[in-house]
């Protein structure tokens, strides 16, 4: 029987786990820039932690999420996102005490499941990386989640991005637009698609978010939610603009923008790119917004957040799109070339010793010919090569050889055991030296 991956599944090979590696790095060292910390949630959790901040209306819940019953019959699901896991993390650990300053900014990385149609960039098992504060109401927290949010990207080398923003407004702005969009919607009800048929009455925000082509139609005409903020969710919309002019971030407001599940209010936002690799015209990399009310609705105490998420396979995709150049990160610094069978345990006390020095070093495992080795070497282009035969082993002394010049030493074996860098120092030139 052949054995093949889950479909919507992907194998991350080494190659392309160097860039992943890179990524979730970069992001770290970032993250830990704005003082955000790192927080790990379990895959799954219970089916009610999802269904109840996503809205049981949502796409995520009623279609995509992996949902099983357990051994003790509990209904559990695969996390399809990363914030419900977050901040039902929050509210149990009791992160909102007193002994936590505020705001409370933690990150997350990885898997997420949804069952939707594989394609480029979009798998059934895909992989996140996520923020989320807790604790300030402030427009200037949104700035500066939106602004680490181009800042992370920017990191990257991406360019030609948009960012998108609009506001959702408070509950009484909700309120407010969601009964002029059901008295809009009402009329055209025998015209609109069964899902949105269903979510008209329950969320009819949803109806806007419709990928039904007759659905986009109707919808062209329908109110828009700027103008249905009351005066608190207009100025904190108006101090959200002032402020990312004051950091010369530039951004388009989309009235249509309203994200994919239920718990977002206010600001919300979509950072994107122009790129073929992920469709034509611009498409979404980072997204997210403010969630007021999430934290309640998982049972503590009345707490704003506000967070974003963005997909690594997209994100991959578009940085090789893009051609951005990523580090060298495997560089290999030595192989020790060993000549003959009587040299094995030397050219391993070698090995040992330069990686105990922090040194990346490898040698042969398969008893190849001198040759071979040297082949080797230059494949995984060493920058150097320490060479040991008979004749060296009788003198302890071994052969190292800068490759890119050619430039080589014969040096006692106990000065590599201990310092080999002080010997690079002494022989080689400066700006050979190994970081």
């Amino acid at each position: 029987m052949r054995y093949q991956r889950p479909k919507g599944t992907a194998d991350i090979l080494p190659d392309e786990a160097q860039k992943w590696n890179y990524v979730e790095e970069t992001a770290r060292m970032l993250f830990n820039d704005y003082r955000y910390q790192e927080i790990r949630t379990p895959m799954f959790e219970s089916f009610d932690v999802f269904s109840r901040t996503s809205g049981d209306t949502s796409d995520v819940v009623t279609k995509e999420m992996y949902d099983f019953t357990d051994k003790g019959d509990r209904h559990m699901s695969l996390r399809p996102e990363g914030t419900a896991g977050v901040v039902r993390a929050f509210v149990e650990n009791k992160l909102y005490g007193p002994e936590h300053p505020r705001p409370v900014k933690v990150f997350y990385m990885g898997s997420m499941f949804r069952y939707e149609r594989p394609q480029s960039g979009r798998q059934r098992e895909f992989h996140q990386i996520g923020v989320e504060a807790f604790g300030s109401n402030e427009p200037e927290l949104d700035v500066e989640v939106i602004a680490m949010g181009m800042d992370l990207l920017q990191h990257f080398g991406l360019s030609d991005l948009r960012l998108e923003i609009n506001s959702l407004g408070d509950k009484a702005s909700r309120d407010a637009y969601r009964q002029a969009l059901i008295d809009y919607l009402d009329p055209h009800f025998d015209e609109l698609s069964d899902d949105s048929k269903v979510r008209l009455h329950k969320n009819p925000l949803r109806v806007l978010d419709s990928k039904d082509k007759r659905d986009q139609e109707i919808v062209k005409g329908a109110p828009s939610i700027l103008d249905y903020l009351n005066e608190d969710s207009k100025k904190h919309f108006d101090r959200v603009k002032a402020l990312l002019e004051s950091l010369n971030i530039p951004y388009v407001i989309d009235p249509e923008m309203v994200r994919g599940l239920d718990y977002y209010n206010h600001t919300i936002f979509e950072i994107m790119a122009d790129s073929k690799a992920l469709g034509e015209g611009y498409t979404t990399i980072c997204a997210g917004g403010r969630y007021n009310g999430l934290v309640e609705e998982l049972g503590g105490p009345e707490m704003p957040g506000i967070g974003f998420g963005l997909g690594m396979e997209r994100l991959l995709l578009l940085m090789n799109a893009q051609n951005v150049k990523l580090p060298v990160l495997d560089q290999l610094d030595v192989y020790v070339v060993g000549i003959g069978e009587q040299t094995s345990v030397e050219t391993l006390q070698i090995v040992q010793a330069l990686r105990a020095d922090g040194f990346a070093s490898d040698r042969d495992y398969l008893d190849r010919k001198p040759k071979a080795q040297f082949k080797t070497a230059n494949k995984l282009n060493a920058q150097y090569t320490i060479t040991i035969g008979e004749t060296e082993l009788k003198n302890k002394t071994a052969n190292v050889k800068q490759m890119r010049t050619g430039h080589e030493v014969t040096v006692a074996v106990s000065d590599i055991l201990h310092d080999f860098d002080d010997i690079i120092t002494k022989h080689f030139t400066d700006d050979e030296e190994i970081d």
